[in-house]
């Protein structure tokens, strides 16, 4: 391997010990710091799986974990961005499939009841609610079911409005 070559290499290595990356990404920066050179690229990712620090289906799952713990993001927009980082569709399946369904649907009723109180009188709010609830990547009725019992609560007025008019 050329001294050019070992210092990405190290580099590289040194990115993947902070932080994961999937080999899509990996590839993407090898790419980059070697100007285009796609061969000498995978050589670079191949050296980086072989050693341990790329691993898509590590990645997927803390990807998954992360995205639906912290940031609230529902099992389908985990799934699709996933997907967009070339992770085969077995792997997506199981990391998804070790999201714990419990704490995400607690995590999106928060976030939805949060979202709710922001609607305040505004006429649409259930639609609103609806829309920014399915944008996080949640089913539709799971977000159908939590909206529903948000609008049933007392201070619901602007959901009961919503019904009368449409």
């Amino acid at each position: 391997m050329e001294d050019k070559h070992k210092k990405i290499l190290d580099r590289l290595e040194s990115q993947c010990a902070r932080r994961e990356y999937c080999s899509s990404d990996m590839l993407k920066k090898a790419a980059e710091l070697l100007e285009g050179d796609m061969e000498a690229a995978q050589e670079i990712l191949g050296k980086l799986i072989a050693g341990g620090f790329v691993d898509d289906r590590r990645y997927a799952a803390a990807f998954a974990r992360e995205k639906s713990g912290i940031t609230g993001w529902g099992p389908l927009k985990i799934r699709f961005a996933l997907g967009a980082r070339h992770i085969p569709a077995d792997i997506i399946a199981e990391a998804v499939s070790e999201i714990d369904g419990d704490r995400a649907g607690q995590k999106l009723r928060r976030l939805m009841e949060s979202k709710w109180k922001s609607l305040e009188g505004d006429p649409a709010a259930k639609l609103k609610l609806l829309k920014y609830a399915l944008s996080r990547g949640y089913d539709y009725e799971q977000v159908r079911l939590i909206a529903e019992e948000i609008c049933r609560q007392p201070e619901a007025d602007s959901c009961r409005q919503t019904e009368t008019d449409g």
